[in-house]
């Protein structure tokens, strides 16, 4: 499936989640969408534009970081979203759709953490929000260097 697809698919059900299910659907959520992230900054760093691949390497290692702290798996025995990933489509607007899922999963996490009962869920959500933040902002700097790629007068060649 498409990343964009993909994305659209996890911004709505972590929106549900938030809407009106329980923490526990909202964390499966919050996991599944940082699965699809690492997996999107894993296929960009193999496949994606040269320029883009450092900050993709660290893309993945970031949301893999998030989802590694919240030490939770889907409720589900079904596999991730992620797995579902076939294309990464067009960079721009995977990139685009993706730091928009970024931020939404921070602001579930705010939402979490805000009403944890425990310290332990407290201080794995703020880590999770950091991840998801850091991994915002490689996705930012993605955008920064395709725009200014894009920018650049065209390298002509020597004859």
């Amino acid at each position: 499936m498409d990343a964009v697809r993909l994305i659209v698919t996890s911004r709505r059900a972590l929106a549900t989640g938030a809407a009106g299910g329980g923490v526990p659907d909202l964390l499966t959520e919050v996991w599944q969408a940082q699965a699809l992230a690492q997996a999107i900054g894993s296929r960009l760093a193999l496949v994606g534009p040269p320029q883009l691949r450092d900050e993709a390497t660290g893309l993945a290692d970031l949301a893999g970081h998030g989802i590694g702290v919240l030490e939770r798996t889907p409720l589900d025995s079904g596999e991730p979203r992620a797995a579902r990933l076939t294309e990464l489509g067009d960079t721009r607007a995977c990139l685009m759709h993706l730091g928009g899922l970024l931020g939404d999963v921070g602001i579930a996490l705010v939402g979490i953490a805000c009403a944890a009962d425990d310290e332990a869920t407290y201080w794995s959500c703020v880590e999770a929000i950091d991840a998801a933040d850091e991994a915002r902002d490689r996705v930012r700097d993605m955008l920064r260097k395709l725009a200014d790629r894009e920018a650049a007068p065209p390298r002509r060649e020597a004859v």
